[in-house]
């Protein structure tokens, strides 16, 4: 059995290792924990295995595109939060039935092949008929073709961490709806995920709960550093054991962050608009920068639109986030100007509509 003691002064307690669990299900306030502990903890001294579980969220690697990555529509209609973590790596797919695991070390001492052969034991002890293996990619494999763990990293100058996922019982039905992009024209040099076979570990044995995977990695972690079986629960908005976590937390759930980070990239693509009794084909071109619209060409048909009126939507566009919420109130503003004309209007909602659909 697994002791789990709520916070203490853990930071204060004996070299070796720490094993420590989120109470927390919100995706930013776990990683604001993972950016804490890599900036404050004494490494040197501790290695700490982190736990966490979070409340149904797509997170996706620091040098990836959100609009490449996953369906954002979506998202926002099943209400399912976009987070961009520190570290590199692939997008994934969370919820309370996928295990975070993170391994922090000093950047001398890290070593993802490791942690993840300490995982692999864990479940073997488990269940030893379990066929599970490490790739070369730093995936872990049941029965030789479905991931059921993708890793990524952070590496500092002197501390570094590991954290990988763990699929126990996820819903793959959202996990595969939603990392489906549905943006068609889309190039960009960021980073893209390589899809992959996945399946719960539940699927092969339902007896395997979280719970049970926690407690049976935990054990591992604490036999291989030889420290207590020991799981320090705390909770990632206490400022007194984590001065300053809420400035983190607030940090990555800005636009700027989840959004503003993306490395440049561009659109081509053509609207195909149904009108009256016919349908309308509008090219539109665009480079966004730091999520911005940098650049925007939108090539409609003669007589479509007066020139002034399309001038106008042209030069409220660019320099505006692309972004629904923003470009929604831009056209709405831009309609209230609009001569008074329902043959004009009917055109311009329907461009508008369309416009706000790429984003």
């Amino acid at each position: 059995c697994v002791l789990r003691t709520p916070k203490a002064c853990f930071w204060s307690t004996a070299s070796g290792g720490l094993i420590i669990q989120s109470v927390s299900n919100d995706v930013y306030q776990n990683l604001a924990v993972e950016d804490w502990i890599h900036d404050h903890m004494d490494l040197e001294k501790q290695q700490v295995l982190f736990l966490w579980r979070n409340s149904p969220a797509v997170v996706i690697g620091r040098h990836q595109n959100p609009w490449q990555e996953c369906n954002l529509r979506l998202l926002r209609q099943k209400n399912i939060k976009l987070a961009r973590r520190r570290s590199g790596g692939g997008t994934v797919y969370h919820d309370l039935g996928n295990i975070n695991l993170t391994f922090f070390t000093t950047r001398k001492k890290y070593e993802r092949m490791e942690n993840l052969k300490l995982i692999v034991k864990a479940l073997k002890a488990l269940r030893p008929q379990l066929d599970v293996q490490v790739t070369d990619r730093y995936d872990i494999l049941l029965d030789r073709q479905y991931k059921i763990s993708g890793t990524a990293a952070k590496l500092g100058r002197t501390s570094a961490y590991h954290h990988c996922t763990l699929l126990c019982n996820a819903d793959k039905s959202v996990l595969s709806s939603v990392l489906k992009s549905p943006y068609k024209g889309l190039k960009s040099n960021a980073t893209p995920s390589v899809p992959a076979s996945v399946k719960n570990l539940f699927e092969e044995d339902p007896s395997l709960t979280s719970e049970i995977l926690l407690d049976a990695i935990a054990k591992e972690y604490a036999v291989q550093h030889q420290i207590d079986h020991h799981i320090t629960l705390i909770n990632p908005v206490d400022e007194t054991l984590l001065p300053g976590i809420s400035n983190k937390t607030k940090e990555l759930q800005t636009w700027e962050w989840v959004y503003g980070k993306t490395p440049k990239f561009s659109i081509s693509t053509c609207l195909n608009m149904a009108y009256k009794d016919s349908v309308i084909d509008v090219k539109v071109n665009m480079d966004v920068k730091h999520g911005r619209i940098e650049v925007c060409n939108i090539d409609l048909p003669e007589q479509w639109l007066p020139p002034g009126q399309y001038n106008e939507l042209v030069k409220s566009l660019t320099g505006s986030k692309f972004c629904p919420n923003e470009i929604t109130t831009l056209v709405t503003t831009l309609l209230r100007v609009c001569p008074q004309d329902n043959e004009l209007h009917s055109r311009w909602s329907l461009l508008c509509e369309n416009m706000i659909r790429l984003m």
